[in-house]
């Protein structure tokens, strides 16, 4: 986490709103995705202009697609390794391959699951790769993981503020597991334009008393709560979260991820 004077705690919200945008089309390899975006902010009722309190969320999967992050399967040569856990598990083996070979560290292969640390530092099942809402050529491609989802955000934030005039946060956003409960949920893996922590050690609480450990996940939180109206069917890659409290400031990703000496399960 940067440091520096500590900043004002935001005003909690008592009611928040979450508008997804509309009119998004399948995004291509080579899309101007921040125009895209600019265009259905214009066409979404109450989107547009953005306001001060909004935060964009974008999915991974449309960010990817638009930058060409897209591996395709009949162009991937599996290892022997792969072959065997593919077997084993009724995996595609090309895929089991580009987990592989996008995988700073594998931390564990077992019951059809790859748990890999991506270069960005992110732990996470099959290292983001994806072959689910990958368009019309579903089955034969994966996406991957931006290259730099920070910088992907930038730019998005840089086309919002220019055509809207507000300087809207944004995050791409992907969906994880975690690690004993099922079931996933969407976090932040790029941000541009926000602090994604909140560092509350050392405030007191409601009743007076000094808090130790709690730091909040803001942009965890925020993208969670746009993907309540992306769905996994909806064709709904992006959302406005309003009238949430966050932090502005330049914040990056890499202050999300936890380094090696704090981590207990290394």
């Amino acid at each position: 986490m940067a440091e520096g004077p500590p900043l004002p705690v935001p005003v909690e919200p008592g009611r928040i709103e979450v508008i997804a945008l509309e009119g998004i089309p399948e995004i291509q390899p080579g899309d101007d995705l921040p125009q895209i975006l600019v265009s259905a902010l214009r066409a979404t009722p109450d989107a547009f202009p953005p306001r001060d309190d909004d935060v964009l969320v974008v999915t991974q999967k449309a960010v990817s697609k638009a930058e060409g992050a897209i591996v395709e399967l009949e162009t991937v040569e599996p290892r022997a390794e792969a072959i065997e856990f593919a077997e084993r598990w009724d995996r595609d083996a090309r895929q089991v391959e580009v987990v592989l070979r996008e995988a700073r560290r594998v931390v564990r292969m077992a019951n059809g699951v790859v748990i890999t640390e991506t270069k960005h530092g992110f732990v996470c099942a099959n290292g983001g790769v994806d072959a689910s809402n990958v368009g019309p050529d579903s089955g034969s491609i994966v996406t991957l993981l931006p290259e730099d989802p920070d910088a992907s955000a930038g730019r998005i934030r840089a086309a919002v503020r220019e055509v809207g005039g507000v300087d809207t946060p944004v995050i791409v956003s992907d969906s994880f597991g975690r690690p004993w409960r099922w079931g996933i949920v969407d976090v932040a893996i790029g941000v541009s334009g926000l602090e994604p922590l909140e560092d509350l050690r050392g405030e007191p609480d409601r009743d007076g008393r000094v808090m130790r450990s709690t730091v909040r996940a803001v942009a965890d939180e925020l993208a969670s709560a746009a993907e309540l109206t992306f769905g996994k069917r909806a064709g709904r890659p992006a959302a406005l979260v309003r009238g949430a409290a966050f932090r502005r400031g330049e914040g990056s990703i890499r202050d999300v991820v936890m380094p090696a000496e704090s981590d207990l399960f290394r």
